[in-house]
């Protein structure tokens, strides 16, 4: 079964709206939510990362295909980064030098490109206007200050994502809470979005979902009552669901391959 395709739900174009106020005021935000709610698929995307982390990470000669990604770093202005588990203040900092450099040499010459820009002095660090961190709750209190310094010399726009409660930790540094501008809570799919979600992996099996149909009313119950709307856990069902129907040589979902697929998972609390 090929890697499922980007489905912009509800809550994605909320964190557009929040992530894009957070970068117009050059604040600091901090987006909250449950593991595999698709808070870091929204962030990686509104980056443009899934076109250009290829570029970004091998860093070669350059292409004429390249301009493309240029484009898209060029939209958002954003670095998108996730620190190590055992990342250090330092290693922290030197990461994000390195990256913001790359982005804004990618944004440097689409402006080139475009005619925009024609001086030949180049303030790298002010093509960045916004840098997201992942699993913020991985900084010690050394590295907030290090992002909070950046973020005053630099007038870059901040976003910190985490777990609910990592948030409360910032009320213990009142000079990088006072800065906070926006915070915003990545929930699970609601009943709607949910059904938007499951069509296109109804039609991903080479099926139609129809809500009013017995059958697909159970199996839609089901998986709700299993994945209580969390992103990632639906695909990861339908992963296994795909197996369960082909070794099966089953042409129908149902409840009964929602479970069976189910029994095949480790699920903890979502």
């Amino acid at each position: 079964m090929s890697p499922q395709p980007f489905i912009a739900t509800k809550q994605h174009r909320r964190f557009i709206e929040f992530a894009d106020a957070v970068r117009r005021q050059r604040t600091i935000g901090i987006c909250f939510g449950q593991a595999g709610t698709g808070k870091t698929l929204s962030a990686r995307r509104y980056a443009n990362l899934h076109k250009a982390e290829t570029l970004l990470d091998e860093w070669g000669p350059r292409d004429d295909s390249d301009s493309t990604v240029y484009a898209a770093l060029a939209r958002k202005r954003t670095v998108f980064y996730t620190p190590e588990p055992t990342s250090t203040p330092r290693h922290v900092k030197e990461d994000l030098d390195h990256l913001v450099a790359r982005v804004s040499i990618c944004i440097e010459a689409h402006l080139r490109e475009t005619g925009k820009v024609t001086s030949p002095i180049v303030r790298s660090h002010k093509n960045v206007e916004l840098i997201i961190i992942d699993e913020s709750e991985r900084l010690n209190a050394t590295a907030l200050e290090m992002l909070r310094d950046r973020y005053d010399r630099d007038n870059v726009a901040v976003i910190l994502i985490g777990m609910p409660g990592f948030e409360k930790q910032f009320s213990r540094f009142p000079q990088l809470y006072s800065r906070v501008g926006f915070a915003h809570e990545y929930r699970p799919l609601a009943e709607d979005e949910l059904q938007f979600v499951l069509e296109r992996h109804w039609r991903k099996l080479g099926q139609t979902l129809d809500p009013d149909d017995f059958t697909d009313a159970q199996a839609i119950a089901a998986i709700a009552r299993i994945t209580r709307g969390n992103f990632r856990l639906i695909d990861r069902l339908f992963t296994q669901m795909h197996r369960v129907m082909k070794i099966n040589e089953l042409n129908t979902i149902t409840d009964d391959v929602v479970e069976a697929a189910r029994s095949t998972l480790v699920i903890g609390l979502t």
